[in-house]
């Protein structure tokens, strides 16, 4: 199998690539040694940076139109007779537009297609709300059987494609448009689905987050420590299956639990982090970033991220408000 740090690109062109431009590689990569896999698009190659896969291997790309519906349900087909397909169009259209058809295509068949979804959340933020797709992971993560990952930077994107190739089963990956800031120097770092990454340890709260939210909850970590507060910040890249230990550890040892995300606060992470919590029957100090059951306005995705408070001073303001919520030490949190 392909690895990222094998690629022609080296390790410092990684910081001048965006997600899109280095999924593109490893899935060519990849493709170059496991013939099952075939790529597809909805005329958007250049856009979604999987046209890399075609010069090489062009009897296995697809370019099917700007027609998402059917494109998944080409894929599920092919995947029936044993291939890969991977499909690849912006998140809005893949989880919008084509939502029936990777429900009862893909999922319901449960057929091993993966779907890489870009310029997701805010990330075409000047592009309007036709363009921003603050629903997918509520949508994706609703569909029996479905994996959803949400990397924080592209080196994560390219560990990302490797493990679900090697997953059988659907598997969707939001990525954004471009541009998003490295959070990892290198690839030596583990990425195990349904395992999130603890970037920082701390005692008084816990950040988790996804996406490009990761960088800035570091940002705001690191802020906070400088004033004293230890903060615990979460890459939770994998929404479903989420890693309930790591949230439940963070319930545990902070009692302060803060989840951020570029999507609504409405059946995203936030939601998925609740669930553990309020399954568990433990109590904590909860907050939700993300858009509050609205529509983002448009605008450029770092002011956008700033306005709706998921960037790093949006984080560490909710930091300061969620440390005003006090604990007794040494109540008894063993069920009786």
């Amino acid at each position: 199998m392909a690895k990222a740090q094998g690629l022609t690109w080296t390790i410092s062109d990684a910081d001048h690539m965006t997600q899109a431009e280095i999924y593109g590689e490893v899935l060519t990569q990849i493709g170059k040694t496991n013939k099952k896999v075939v790529a597809l698009t909805t005329d958007l190659a250049k856009s979604t940076k999987i046209g890399k896969f075609q010069p090489d291997m062009p009897d296995r790309f697809f370019n099917l139109g700007i027609a998402e519906a059917n494109m998944m349900g080409i894929a599920s087909g092919m995947a029936e007779t044993g291939l890969i397909p991977v499909v690849s169009t912006f998140a809005v259209f893949a989880s919008l537009r084509a939502a029936e058809f990777v429900r009862t295509d893909i999922c319901y068949q449960q057929r091993n297609v993966k779907i890489i979804a870009t310029h997701s959340g805010t990330s075409f933020g000047q592009a309007g709300t036709t363009h921003h797709c603050t629903e997918d992971l509520s949508v994706m993560r609703t569909f029996a059987g479905m994996t959803v990952i949400a990397p924080a930077d592209a080196r994560e994107t390219g560990k990302a494609v490797e493990a679900v190739i090697e997953r059988d089963g659907p598997c969707y990956i939001r990525i954004g448009r471009g541009f998003e800031p490295p959070l990892y120097k290198d690839m030596d770092f583990e990425f195990e689905i349904g395992k999130a990454n603890q970037l920082k340890d701390g005692t008084d709260v816990a950040v988790i987050a996804c996406g490009p939210c990761v960088v800035h909850a570091v940002d705001a970590a690191q802020q906070a420590e400088a004033q004293g507060v230890s903060v615990r910040v979460l890459n939770m890249h994998t929404i479903k299956p989420i890693d309930e230990e790591a949230i439940l550890a963070a319930v545990m040892d902070t009692r302060r639990v803060i989840t951020v995300e570029d999507h609504s606060v409405i059946g995203g992470l936030g939601s998925a982090v609740a669930d553990v919590i309020a399954a568990s029957g433990k109590g904590c100090a909860f907050r939700k970033l993300g858009y509050q059951d609205e529509y983002s306005i448009v605008g450029y995705p770092d002011d956008l991220l700033h306005k709706y408070k998921i960037d790093a001073d949006g984080i560490l303001e909710t930091i300061g408000e969620v440390l005003k919520a006090d604990f007794e030490e040494d109540e008894d949190w063993e069920d009786e």
